[in-house]
């Protein structure tokens, strides 16, 4: 299984990102081992998705990283 998970970082800024281990990727972001994220913990997990297979995963992470993907999480997702 894989995960596509959004974080709400301490700037009020939404964060995306694809793992096929939630729960210690969530721990690697809170213990400031990711560059784009340690500078803006606390962090929240707000919302996660389940994928059968990483294509898929790392599909949906690309297109929520675009304009009409934001539009789409912003309406629908948080």
């Amino acid at each position: 299984m894989y995960f596509v998970y959004l974080l709400k970082l301490s700037n009020n800024k939404i964060y995306t990102g694809s793992t096929p281990d939630i729960k210690n990727r969530i721990n690697e972001h809170n213990q400031g081992f990711c560059e784009s994220t340690k500078n803006f913990r606390p962090l929240k997990l707000i919302w996660h998705c389940v994928f059968n297979d990483r294509l898929s995963a790392r599909r949906f992470e690309a297109y929520l990283k675009t304009g009409s993907g934001q539009a789409f999480r912003n309406k629908h997702l948080i």
